[in-house]
């Protein structure tokens, strides 16, 4: 699990990095904000993470006295990191992954989060897996309330109940996706944009 999330957290920075070069602050902050399994995300996290990205060489660091992204009256530089040409094209192989790891609760945000540089072939098979994961949790949410029912006090029910509406809402969210991108025109795994992947 420590490993996955590790991985994911990689993959986020990476994906960030590859919008824009930004520091340290900035990557926690949007990491927090936008990106929902690291929601908790600290200092002590992601340094670490930071570093084994700078030894694989998939980011550099710079100083950024004269940069955009320097705070405007700060006497002390901040470091920036970008991404090399090693880590754009690991970002590229890691859009590519359409397997379980994509469409699961703890990384399906995040895969999402990167859809618009995602080839179409790709963005469908992560929704039609998270969209089949969905349909069995479904099925057995459904089959454990016939059967214990009688057993459930209010609030079990109650919660049990929230859990099927969520699933039934993100089942039907999902469709929709799916069906727009079966409609749309970028079977060649040009994003809707139609900017093509980077």
């Amino acid at each position: 699990m420590a490993a996955r999330r590790t991985e994911l957290l990689e993959f986020a920075v990476l994906g960030l990095l590859h919008e824009a070069p930004q520091h340290g602050y900035e990557l926690r902050k949007r990491l927090n904000a936008a990106l929902g399994p690291f929601r908790a995300l600290s200092y002590g996290t992601l340094y670490p993470c930071l570093r084994g990205l700078l030894e694989r060489h998939w980011i550099v660091e710079s100083d950024a006295a004269d940069a955009a992204v320097a705070t405007a009256g700060s006497k002390r530089a901040r470091i920036v990191y970008e991404l090399t040409a090693d880590g754009k094209e690991r970002f590229q192989d890691l859009l590519r992954e359409a397997g379980p790891t994509a469409w699961e609760d703890d990384t399906f945000d995040v895969h999402f989060a990167f859809f618009a540089r995602t080839e179409a072939a790709v963005r469908l098979r992560i929704l039609e897996g998270r969209r089949s994961r969905l349909e069995e949790r479904l099925a057995n949410i459904r089959a454990s309330s016939a059967k214990n029912r009688e057993r459930f006090d209010t609030y079990t029910a109650e919660l049990e109940r929230h859990g099927l509406d969520s699933a039934e809402r993100e089942v039907r969210w999902l469709n929709e996706l799916i069906t727009a991108e079966r409609n749309t025109p970028s079977a060649t795994g040009t994003p809707p944009n139609d900017q093509p992947p980077t």
